[in-house]
Order: structure tokens, then C-alpha cells, then sequence
């Protein structure tokens, strides 16, 4: 990597963004913007942690991801997850139990790790684990959804514990969420944000961007319809071919440069949300920030991997540590040479080079 770029820098100035960010977005809620300060006070511990870490020679990433269950009741079109393999009807099992997620969650913290984002599957299916989460205020945990079983249930645990944000999956209008996600499933989703803004909850979409929905979805009118329902929060994740035939739909170079001056643009026109792009800009974080960089994966077997596009592993937490697999051989090849900074075209690097982080595993 560049040695005039400093990673630990970069990814502590984006955790604080988002923090001030979500303090700027909450003010106008007591109890939100006050988990929101505590939140903040954790944030620079753990930022400690990390810094100090780097000072010893170990780089610790503010992000991981959990993919808490392989189970789930859509099946949307082009889900990357099925598409390997990772995600599937039949639910739980041989998964990680609830206690083997409470020593990782423990670790992460340790670790000074400062949001776990929690995925699938469908993650609420798994009521154990998300009790877990709930018991690690100084974490915070976005929980991604397909939003179909947020009920009075898990709005109580959300008002009682508000270091669990549901982030719930939207394509655009219903034409283009149903399309992927099935026929009905907007209008469930419109009905879980409203009854989390009924209850004054705070939650944020996850818009996956294709070359089909970049418009709409960066539009002043959707954007509009999603914070009138309290939306406080947009992750864009760029969409990730899972398929050669489907290549189509990711960006174009041209169309990335778009998002992110959208992005930029949104930013300043609804400063009552909080915008994340995924990955947004590599070239301004000196490459992809997957493998332990800015974030790792932990599949719902154990397996760590670099990403959840790049189901690759050579190393499992039920073996060993959080920390031992942060140095598994598969992350130190891949964040020690160029791989990572490689030109590339659509939102995923690791998944046009599939074929060599294959070998790396063979090696």
C-alpha cells in the first residue's frame, strides 16, 4: 500500500464522522441523541484502542460485519448470498450459537471495534443473538432487514436498547422493490417504518445501486418520502455482479463518479440523515477496505472472510480468536500487496479477482 496513506487516520475520521453526523441527525430526540453522546464518549475509547494497537504494529479495523444466520424467507433477485451458497431456506444450522456470538461480540469490544453490523440472511430471525447485541451499548449494531418481521417485539427491544438500529433493505418505489424483493414486500416495509416512527424509533435504509435505480434512488422525492418516515440513516451499497451475465447492472465508472457527487450532494440538502456510501470512494482510502482494513466478515458458520461479496476463508472463530484471524494468511496476502488498490470495474474488487484470492487459498 501507499506509505503516505495512514488507514487508521482515515477510518478514525470516518467513524467520528458518522458520529457527529448521527448526532446531527437525532438532536431533535432526547433519548436518541443522548445514547448518541455516551455512544460518542465509547467511540474515543475505542479509538484508543485501536491507535494504540497501530503504535504495536496491529491494525484494527471500527467495522465488522456478522452474518448472524444463513436463513431467510425472500428471495430476491441477484442476492449475492444465495448466489454462493451462504444464504438458504432451511435456517439454522450448524451456525454459531447465540454464546459463541456473545465471546465475539466480547472480543470485538476488547479489540476496541466500535460498530458491528449484523446480517444474513435475515438477521431477525435470530432473537438470541440480537438479546446478545442489545447487552454491548459501547457497540453499536445496525441491523440490515429485509424489515418483514419488525413487529411489537422487536420495537420494544429497539426502545429499550438503542445501540440496535434496524436498517432496513429498499430498492426505490414499490415497482422496483417488489420487482426484487416480491410482490407485497414494499408495503411491509413502508408499514415497519411506520410504526418505528409511530414510536419515535430511529432506523435507517440499505439502498442497493444499480445502473437501473441510480436516479431514483439519489432523487430528492424518494429521499424526501424516506425522511418524512423518520429515516435517519441511507447506506448506498453498490451492487455486486454475482454473475457475469448480470455485470450490466453494476455501475459504470461514470455512474460511480455520479453517486458520489450525489452522495456529497444529499449530504448537504437532508442534513436530518445520515448518507454512507459502500465503497464509496476507494481511491480515497488508498483501495478497497475489505480483509481487515477498514472492515472483516464473519460468515454465520465462523468463517472469517474479507468480505461478505468474497465468501473466501482460511481460518475460523471457533478455532481461534477474533484477533488470530485478523492475521490469517488469506487477509495478510491481501492487504501486504496491490490487490486491494487494483483498478477494477464494478463496486467489488475481491469479486473480479475471485480467481486470486483462489489461489491464495490454494497456495
Amino acid at each position: 500500500m501507499d506509505s503516505t496513506f495512514d488507514i487508521q487516520s482515515y477510518m478514525t475520521k470516518g467513524v467520528e464522522k458518522i458520529v457527529s453526523d448521527a448526532l446531527r441527525a437525532t438532536m431533535h430526540n432526547p433519548r436518541e441523541s443522548a445514547y448518541m453522546l455516551k455512544f460518542a464518549s465509547a467511540g474515543k475509547k475505542a479509538s484508543k484502542k485501536r491507535a494504540e494497537a497501530e503504535k504495536n504494529g496491529e491494525h484494527i479495523p471500527p467495522f465488522l460485519i456478522s452474518s448472524i444466520t444463513s436463513g431467510c424467507n425472500l428471495h430476491c433477485a441477484g442476492c449475492y448470498s444465495r448466489s454462493n451458497g451462504a444464504t438458504n431456506d432451511c435456517g439454522p444450522k450448524d451456525q454459531l450459537s447465540a454464546a459463541e456470538w456473545r465471546r465475539i461480540f466480547d472480543e470485538a469490544q476488547e479489540l476496541g471495534v466500535s460498530f458491528i453490523l449484523l446480517a444474513g440472511g435475515e438477521p431477525l430471525l435470530r432473537w438470541d443473538v440480537i438479546k446478545e447485541a442489545a447487552a454491548k451499548p459501547d457497540i453499536m449494531f445496525p441491523i440490515f432487514t429485509n424489515g418483514t418481521f419488525i413487529g411489537e417485539k422487536y420495537m420494544e427491544l429497539f426502545d429499550k436498547h438503542r445501540n440496535l438500529v434496524p436498517v432496513i433493505s429498499i430498492e426505490g418505489d414499490r415497482e422496483k422493490t417488489d420487482s426484487r424483493r416480491g410482490d407485497g414486500v414494499y408495503d411491509k416495509l413502508i408499514t415497519a417504518m411506520d410504526g418505528l416512527h409511530g414510536k419515535d424509533l430511529i432506523f435507517g435504509t440499505s439502498v442497493t445501486v444499480t445502473s437501473e435505480n441510480l436516479a431514483e434512488v439519489t432523487s430528492d422525492s424518494f429521499l424526501t418520502s424516506l425522511s418524512d418516515r423518520g429515516c435517519k440513516l441511507v447506506i448506498y451499497v453498490e451492487y455486486v455482479p454475482v454473475t457475469d451475465e448480470s455485470t450490466e447492472l453494476a455501475l459504470s465508472d461514470e455512474q460511480r463518479e455520479r453517486l458520489l457527487k450525489e452522495v456529497g450532494r444529499v449530504r448537504e440538502v437532508f442534513q436530518e440523515m445520515v448518507f454512507v456510501s459502500f465503497p464509496g470512494d476507494e481511491k480515497s482510502s488508498g483501495g478497497c477496505i475489505a480483509a481487515g482494513r477498514g472492515f472483516f466478515h464473519i460468515n454465520s458458520h465462523g468463517g472469517a472472510e474479507p468480505c461478505p461479496f468474497s465468501p473466501y476463508s482460511d481460518v475460523n472463530v471457533r478455532d481461534t480468536s477474533l484477533r488470530d484471524a485478523l492475521h490469517s494468511k488469506l487477509f495478510y496476502e491481501l492487504t501486504a500487496g496491490d490487490i486491494l488498490k487494483d483498478d477494477h470495474k464494478g463496486g467489488c474488487v475481491l469479486f473480479e479477482k475471485r480467481e486470486l484470492v483462489e489461489s491464495i487459498l490454494q497456495g
